[in-house]
């Protein structure tokens, strides 16, 4: 088999590129780069130099591919026209490149912020699809093309995971970086909101057999583990895991949402735009959670690792080179 991975050089992507390198059933594993091998020096796949708008590039990937996992995207821009032409339109071409060659089956990460955030009650894939952030409203925006775009004949399977962590991530590590330091920061009162995670290795399960299903039609699945969780919760395995305590500061939502404008507006001076804003802010005081029962059913998807075992082997991978 042969395999085409965009955002392969990322945190997600490089696993699922390790991965697929490291199954005999796949002979090609090609790879859209668009820099640095980053992750993926050194190792045994086919470099497609290019990025997301660049047509021919995409087009040398795809020809041929019996699988496409279309997995880059951006996480951060100033305006939704930035969003959306990276994670829309390129979404869009890579589609009518696969069906121009006759290439049917394609996985296409989301993410839980294109549902918009829960209520008390992990949502499912039937939730309307409400996002808050211009993040999200790609997300949805991408997902709505990838109906109206899907010939009778493809396989297309949208992947929405909640909160991804595991060796390589480098956003959620911020907290673990700063409890390394002695202080962990937690928004609300510890138990609340709630938040559905998922470690790496689990998604990359999800994502394999995911295009695995090759029945025609658009079929939508969230990936988390088998329960949601808490600040209270993370902060106590991440205590046993380093050895080490470190100070709770419990934020109140109005205050977080207060220094995420403080901080946007500070770096627009200097014409940045930064990681902590207000939009990542006000999904920060939401409760985010999921359930993935429908691809229990349908994939056979079973998470394996618990929120011990992923902190812990997160962790010491920090540690290994030299992130803490």
């Amino acid at each position: 088999m042969k395999a085409f991975i965009t955002g392969a050089t990322g945190f997600i992507g490089s696993h699922l590129a390790d991965r697929l390198i490291a199954d005999e059933k796949f002979t090609e594993v090609r790879c859209l780069v668009r820099s640095t091998d980053k992750w993926l020096e050194g190792k045994d796949f086919i470099r497609v130099k290019g990025d997301l708008n660049d047509f021919n590039a995409l087009a040398k990937g795809i020809k041929g591919a019996d699988v496409v996992f279309h997995l880059a995207a951006i996480v951060k821009a100033s305006s939704q026209k930035e969003f959306n032409m990276a994670n829309v339109s390129p979404t869009e071409d890579i589609i009518r490149i696969a069906q121009k060659n006759g290439v049917k089956n394609l996985v296409i990460l989301s993410s839980l912020a294109a549902t918009g955030p829960s209520k008390g009650t992990p949502v499912d894939e039937n939730k309307i699809l409400t996002p808050i952030s211009m993040y999200g409203r790609s997300k949805r925006d991408m997902e709505t093309s990838v109906h109206q775009l899907a010939g009778k004949n493809d396989s297309i399977k949208i992947i929405r995971p909640p909160a991804v962590y595991g060796p390589r991530e480098d956003q959620i590590f911020t907290y673990f970086s700063t409890f390394n330091k002695g202080l962990s920061t937690i928004v609300g009162d510890g138990n609340h909101p709630r938040l559905s995670m998922v470690y790496v290795d689990d998604l990359i399960n999800g994502i394999i057999k995911a295009s695995q299903k090759v029945d025609s039609g658009v079929h939508t699945y969230f990936i988390t583990a088998a329960e949601t969780y808490n600040w209270n919760q993370i902060h106590s395995v991440t205590q046993t895991v380093m050895g080490k305590k470190a100070f709770k500061l419990k934020l109140k939502p109005a205050l977080v949402k207060k220094i995420g404008s403080i901080i946007e507006n500070a770096a627009s001076l200097i014409g940045k735009y930064p990681v902590v804003n207000k939009e990542k802010t006000n999904e920060l005081v939401l409760e985010w959670t999921c359930s993935s029962s429908k691809a229990e059913k349908e994939l056979g998807y079973e998470p394996h690792v618990s929120l011990e075992e992923g902190i812990s082997r997160t962790i010491h991978w920090y540690k290994k080179h030299n992130w803490l």
